[in-house]
């Protein structure tokens, strides 16, 4: 079993790191090719049958904001 340490980040890290991501994700973004167009076809309302989902998830689901804290 691994055990995390959970430390406070100064707001200067945390500045400095998101700058760093974006800076990763600008150089990745050339390696990631998106298709021409996305082939989706409809599908037949038949074909649909829905979500089950259990009730201690929906309840979960539900306590949570629409938009984060």
């Amino acid at each position: 079993m691994t055990k995390f340490e959970v430390r406070a980040t100064p707001q200067a890290d945390l500045e400095a790191g998101l700058a760093s991501l974006l800076g990763d994700c600008a150089r990745m973004a050339p390696h990631w090719a998106a298709p021409d167009r996305a082939l989706s076809r409809p599908v037949s309302p038949s074909l649909i049958h829905g979500v089950s989902v259990p009730p201690r998830s929906a309840r979960l689901v539900d306590a949570m904001s629409d938009y984060g804290d």
